[in-house]
């Protein structure tokens, strides 16, 4: 059903482009599949301040509950940019997937919370302890990268896989004695808590990145529509940046969260329109664990990011915010 639905707006929207491709002042469409959280926040902003119309596009949005999903329709033709992290993007690219990486557009750290009676005061103290974790995503490899920091190995902990939203119940019960996690999972915790827990001091251990994300096709055919997206997501941080608490009242309400609650963590959330060395090593590190793991194709070997990041519309945006070197 779904199926014959997609076609016919996709030949809908064919005729419309003819029609349409006539008069100059046609707005060029963009389909934006997105994952709705305040990690997707820059785009949020942008659409709601109609930031895109400004550089002549009309975007439809496609809201996910995670960034997989929302490159999976970009790469299934169901959509034209996605909003994702990095672990989509290196599976995409461990299965040779021509995609093009075109920025990160946030970042923010994974966390440890502890439970105070166990004793945990340093990364190294987690030795012999139960540790709450989510297999196959950031915290899995937050977890190992911690451990690894604090020189143990995964054989000297006990690792428990959880949803983040059953943390802190698992905590509250002591079945595990800390958990590993991204946030607001980590400030729910403290709030049901209180002073039975305490956050571990991890920062830059390991964090998750947001970008965006297009096919190699459709960046070669639509390369004037691509960068000036990037200059409604550049305009959407400078807003973001000058206005805390509306941007915190948008994004709240978009994402359907209280907005006291997302002001409390709001400064965890690094929003910024860049290509760095972060968005390479971060797909490195997560790119080596899924050949570690074998959670990757049989016989795939360590991909050449640089190969995946195209830096030419940003370039054009704002040649600055292209901080790797040879890009």
């Amino acid at each position: 059903m779904h199926h014959h639905i997609g076609r016919f707006v996709l030949a809908g929207t064919a005729i419309l482009l003819a029609l349409s491709s006539g008069f100059s002042n046609a707005a060029d469409k963009i389909r934006l599949a997105q994952n709705l959280a305040p990690i997707s926040g820059l785009a949020i902003i942008a659409k709601q301040k109609n930031l895109f119309e400004k550089y002549g596009l009309d975007v439809a949005v496609n809201n996910f509950t995670s960034g997989r999903q929302a490159l999976e329709t970009v790469l299934g033709g169901g959509a034209d940019i996605a909003t994702t992290a990095e672990a989509p993007i290196t599976a995409a690219a461990l299965a040779r997937q021509k995609i093009a990486l075109l920025a990160r557009m946030e970042y923010s750290d994974d966390k440890t919370l502890v439970n105070k009676s166990a004793g945990i005061n340093s990364a190294a103290d987690l030795k012999g302890k139960r540790i709450g974790y989510t297999v196959g995503t950031g915290s899995e490899i937050y977890t190992l990268t911690l451990l690894k920091k604090a020189g143990l190995t995964k054989s000297d902990v006990t690792l428990v896989n959880l949803r983040p939203q059953d943390m802190v119940a698992a905590l509250s019960t002591n079945s595990i004695d800390a958990y590993n996690t991204w946030e607001p999972h980590i400030s729910n915790g403290k709030k049901a808590l209180g002073d039975k827990v305490k956050e571990l001091d991890t920062k830059g251990v390991y964090a998750e990145t947001f970008n965006l994300v297009v096919t190699e096709e459709y960046l070669s055919k639509n390369e004037k529509s691509v960068t000036a997206f990037l200059r409604a997501i550049l305009d959407a941080e400078r807003f973001l940046k000058a206005n805390r608490d509306e941007s915190i009242t948008i994004i709240a309400a978009a994402t359907g969260m209280k907005k006291e609650e997302l002001a409390e963590i709001w400064n965890d959330y690094i929003f910024e329109l860049v290509l760095d060395e972060r968005v390479l090593s971060t797909l490195k590190n997560h790119a080596e664990w899924r050949l570690e793991s074998g959670n990757a194709p049989a016989g795939a070997t360590l991909p050449d990011f640089h190969k995946f990041i195209f830096a030419a519309p940003l370039k054009q945006v704002a040649p600055e915010r292209v901080k790797i070197p040879g890009l």
